[in-house]
């Protein structure tokens, strides 16, 4: 797949967006699946005809993007603070070199690649196996520099990329940063085959011409992937105890690209890190973060469903398995089965970083951005101290990114660069 301005792939995936989302779709089935067996059609027309499509009688979900009520921030320690930063960034970039060479796997693949290994438990980053014939390929990117032993500071990925593009956001516009800004730092910053999904087409959308309001609901039908949530971060570690301001930040960067539980999503994340910074459990992490989610949304479902699963006693490995059955009709990278999959990881993980991180990439799918978040959440929570030295001495405290300007950059001058902007962000 693409992800591009291809017509053929642009209409299936709308398709699927649009049934997914509650609309009357049905009657254009025929016509898509032709067009994905390649057996032609006309894309635009068919896209036009999927934009007339009325919403389906009686759809139980509010799809709007209308935010969830704020609630009060936590008292933030000053003393803890810096070290709980420093975690965090160190914590995004080790959960997502974890998952990194299995991105894009199911669960049972990993499973067996990891008693392939005779892992039982994920307690370092994954050994580089000989391929077999059932073995899926390694991620194209994740291959170099990513496995036990082969690691020398932290790869390029986009999960990361995102966070210190944030960063030089809020460095050169504070605050008061504007959608526009975020699509002129795209264009400055980012290149294009470097992003993906409802980044590519609403960079695509830009170099066109389009305004950045246009940009999310354009040709985009990736608008509730998982693209903003894993750009959320860094509005978390600006608004520490404060998850409906870093919430509301990360809608306004959101917006960009992504519409509803898109953006939902990037809320829950922002949501989750600034509670982190402040929290004393996974629990109330988790509270409070559900709070910045609309409770008719489709997320707020899925979040619903696995904190109940977890209070009712559900082990992680049937917990696992209710959200590929609830949740698996989305694509492997779409916000609401992804998210549902980072929960479960929090909850299970029961407040520790390598069982977290470790049980994040056991649940497959997007296993570097949901380890990205995983990690930035525990390392919040925990502080750089305490994250173990398996994860921290590989990345030899270094990080590349493909962001134009910051080839490299260390995390200690990350997290200080994050501690500076928070007078800023404080008002």
């Amino acid at each position: 797949m693409h992800f591009d301005a291809v017509g053929d792939e642009l209409a299936v995936h709308e398709f699927s967006q649009l049934q997914e989302s509650g609309f009357d779709v049905a009657r254009l089935q025929p016509a898509v699946a032709r067009l994905a067996a390649g057996e032609g059609g006309d894309a635009n027309a068919l896209l036009a005809e999927l934009a007339a499509s009325p919403r389906v009688p009686g759809w139980p979900w509010d799809e709007t993007d209308d935010p969830a009520p704020a609630i009060p921030p936590s008292p933030v320690d000053p003393a803890t603070l810096p070290d709980r930063i420093h975690g965090a960034w160190l914590g995004r970039a080790a959960g997502c070199l974890l998952g990194k060479p299995v991105e894009g796997w199911s669960w049972p693949q990993i499973e067996r690649y990891l008693e392939r290994a005779g892992i039982e438990a994920v307690e370092d980053y994954l050994p580089r196996l000989e391929p077999d014939a059932e073995q899926p390929p390694f991620n194209a990117s994740g291959e170099v520099g990513t496995f036990r032993g082969e690691i020398d500071g932290m790869a390029r990925d986009d999960d990361v990329d995102y966070t210190i593009l944030a960063l030089t956001l809020a460095e050169r516009h504070g605050s008061s940063f504007t959608t526009e800004d975020v699509a002129a730092a795209w264009l400055r910053c980012l290149p294009y085959h470097q992003v993906f999904t409802a980044e590519r087409a609403a960079m695509r959308n830009l170099v066109n011409g389009m305004a950045p309001a246009e940009a999310a609901t354009t040709r985009n039908p990736y608008r509730e992937w998982i693209g903003a949530l894993i750009r959320a971060d860094l509005w978390g570690y600006v608004k520490p105890g404060d998850p409906s301001a870093a919430a509301a930040l990360a809608e306004r960067d959101a917006r960009l690209s992504h519409t509803a539980n898109g953006i939902h999503g990037a809320r829950w994340a922002a949501a989750l890190v600034a509670s982190a910074l402040v929290a004393g459990d996974v629990a109330e992490v988790v509270a409070r973060a559900r709070a910045v989610v609309p409770d008719r949304s489709r997320l707020a479902g899925a979040l619903d469903a696995v904190v109940g699963w977890h209070e009712a006693g559900m082990t992680f490995s049937e917990a696992r398995d209710a959200v590929v059955r609830d949740y698996g009709h989305y694509s492997d990278v779409h916000t609401i089965n992804n998210a549902a999959m980072i929960l479960v990881a929090v909850l299970w993980g029961e407040g520790d970083f390598t069982a977290s991180t470790g049980l994040v990439v056991r649940c497959g799918w997007d296993t570097d951005s949901n380890g990205a978040t995983v990690g930035s959440v525990l390392g919040a929570l925990l502080g750089r101290e305490a994250i173990p030295s398996v994860w921290a001495d590989p990345l030899r405290g270094h990080v590349r990114s493909a962001v134009f300007g910051e080839a490299t950059n260390s995390l200690d001058d990350l997290a200080a660069r994050t501690l500076a902007l928070l007078p800023a962000f404080s008002v």
